[in-house]
């Protein structure tokens, strides 16, 4: 009778835990994600930590980037302080994933808005424009797809490349690779023939590495990039629309990618052409779905 007891009072007490543990750490089913974010005290924004210059940890373990520095204005609107945001460190396959199991609250890692992804994800206001780009090693530039017939082609895993030339180009082989450091890396190695990304990093990473073409600059529809919160969570969603729209208006993406993008583009990219990062697509009269 006694280890009866004393078996029921383990079980209690483990249940009594579980409560208190959900009390204290979950959110009241009767309390907005944006309460409960203030509630937290910081904001998890998910952001890339090798794709420079977007996101990326430097070498003092700092995060950097177009995407940080706007992750920070929002911490900075809704907390009143730039600081008060976690950065959750993602990869291009695990952005749906993160926001479906609540490890972060925003999605900020370059992730171009897709029909496909929007039925997992709702996507806020865009902040930048993007198309897919090739990239090659000098001497063998690619500057057509047909080029690349019977050769590899490196793409990221979950990335719009991978998914473009999955559907359009069936037949060729494709070297594909969790990490954006991987896949760079087996180009350099040689192990394809060229690397189809974002043009927006392509150009970026061309610069910083002497050698290399993006021979492919733009490539199947021109898209958008965008801010994404967990399907459903109308409230957070609203307000980052309305947070997008001032940041624009206020010239800080702007700032943003003064400080981030145009030393690593030079002159090689006109930040009035295919960028366009000075105001949301979405607000303008050319803008496209």
């Amino acid at each position: 009778m006694k280890k009866k007891f004393k078996v029921i009072g383990v079980l209690l007490s483990a249940v009594l835990l579980v409560l208190s543990l959900i009390g204290c750490g979950g959110k009241n089913e009767n309390e907005s994600s944006i309460e409960s974010i203030k509630k937290r005290g910081t904001i998890k924004i998910g952001v890339f930590s090798d794709k420079p210059p977007f996101g990326y940890v430097d070498s003092n373990g700092i995060n950097q980037g177009y995407d940080v520095e706007i992750a920070k204005e929002i911490a900075k609107d809704l907390f009143g302080d730039e600081t008060k945001v976690e950065f959750v460190l993602v990869e291009a396959a695990s952005r749906v994933e993160f926001l479906q199991a609540n490890k972060v609250d925003i999605i900020l890692a370059n992730f171009t808005v897709t029909n496909e992804r929007k039925e997992k994800v709702d996507f806020a206001n865009p902040y930048m424009k993007v198309a897919l780009g090739v990239v090659s090693k000098d001497g063998t530039v690619i500057t057509d797809v047909n080029e690349l017939k019977g050769k590899k082609l490196i793409v990221n895993k979950g990335t719009t490349a991978d998914a473009y030339f999955s559907k359009n180009y069936p037949d060729m082989e494709l070297l594909k690779f969790d990490q954006n450091t991987e896949a760079f890396e087996a180009l350099k190695d040689g192990r394809g023939a060229a690397l189809a990304h974002d043009n927006t990093l392509l150009f970026a990473w061309a610069v910083e590495n002497k050698g290399y073409t993006v021979g492919i600059k733009n490539l199947g529809d021109e898209d958008v990039i965008a801010p994404a919160v967990k399907k459903g969570d109308t409230e957070l969603l609203n307000w980052l629309n309305d947070e997008i729209n001032k940041l624009s208006k206020e010239g800080k993406i702007k700032e943003a990618y003064d400080k981030t993008l145009k030393p690593a583009y030079g002159d090689t990219v006109n930040q009035t052409g295919p960028l366009r990062v000075d105001v949301p697509p979405t607000l303008r009269s050319d803008a496209t779905d």
